[in-house]
C-alpha cells in the first residue's frame, strides 16, 4: 500500500490506519466492500472492534480517509505552481497503484461512497484554490460549473479504475482536462494552472 511519508514519521494512531486500511484491501481481494465487515478486517491484521471504532467511523470512512491521502498528495502539489493536469496524473498514478483497492471501492456507490466523497473533496479543493489565486469565492455560474466538472472526472475515474476504460494515468488526466467547460477552463488559465 503506498503509504504517504516516511514509515518512521508516523505517529502510532496513522500506523494503525494503515494497517487497517491494508487488512481492508485484503478483504477486497475476495469480497465486495458491501459484504466486507468491521470483524474480517480486524481478524486480518489482528486489531479489535474497538480499535476499528476509535480509528473510523465504519468501513466506508476507513476507505474514505485513505483516499484522502492520495488527494491531499496529488493536489498539494498545484500550491507549488504545478497545473490541473500534473495534479490529475499523480491522483491517477496512486489510484492506478492501489488499483485493486479503489476499484472494489468505487464500485460502491450508496452511502457514505467513496464516489461522494472524491465529489465533496475536489470541489472543495477547486473551490478554494480559485478563492486562494483570486482573492474572492467562485461566482453561483462558476460554482455549477465546477460541479459539472467535478462529476464528470469522477465517472471517468471510476469507468477508468473499473477497467471499461484503458488508458495510461496521462491520457486519462488530459482526457478529463480536455472535458472541462469553457468558462471554467478561462478562469484557470487566468489563475495559471491550466496550460
Amino acid at each position: 500500500m503506498a503509504e504517504t511519508g516516511n514509515q518512521r514519521d508516523l505517529t502510532k494512531g496513522e500506523k494503525t490506519k494503515y494497517r487497517l486500511a491494508r487488512a481492508m484491501k485484503e478483504c477486497m481481494k475476495s469480497t465486495s466492500v458491501e459484504n466486507i465487515t468491521v470483524k474480517q478486517i480486524t481478524e486480518e491484521c489482528g486489531l479489535t472492534r474497538q480499535t476499528f471504532y476509535r480509528n473510523f467511523l465504519d468501513k466506508y470512512d476507513l476507505i474514505n480517509w485513505y483516499f484522502d491521502k492520495l488527494l491531499v498528495k496529488s493536489f498539494e502539489h498545484m500550491g507549488e505552481g504545478k497545473t490541473v493536469y500534473d495534479a490529475l496524473v499523480k491522483k491517477f498514478t496512486y489510484i492506478q497503484e492501489e488499483q485493486t483497492f479503489f476499484a472494489a471501492a468505487f464500485r460502491y456507490d450508496e452511502q457514505n461512497s467513496l464516489r461522494q466523497h472524491d465529489f465533496e473533496l475536489i470541489l472543495e479543493f477547486y473551490e478554494n484554490l480559485i478563492c486562494e489565486k483570486s482573492g474572492k469565492q467562485a461566482g453561483e455560474n462558476i460554482h455549477y460549473l465546477l460541479e459539472m466538472y467535478c462529476q464528470s472526472s469522477i465517472y471517468m475515474t471510476v469507468r477508468w479504475v473499473t477497467g471499461e476504460l484503458t488508458c495510461t494515468p496521462e491520457k486519462l488526466a488530459q482526457t478529463v482536462v480536455d472535458g472541462m467547460p469553457g468558462k471554467l477552463a478561462e478562469v484557470f488559465v487566468k489563475l495559471e494552472i491550466l496550460n
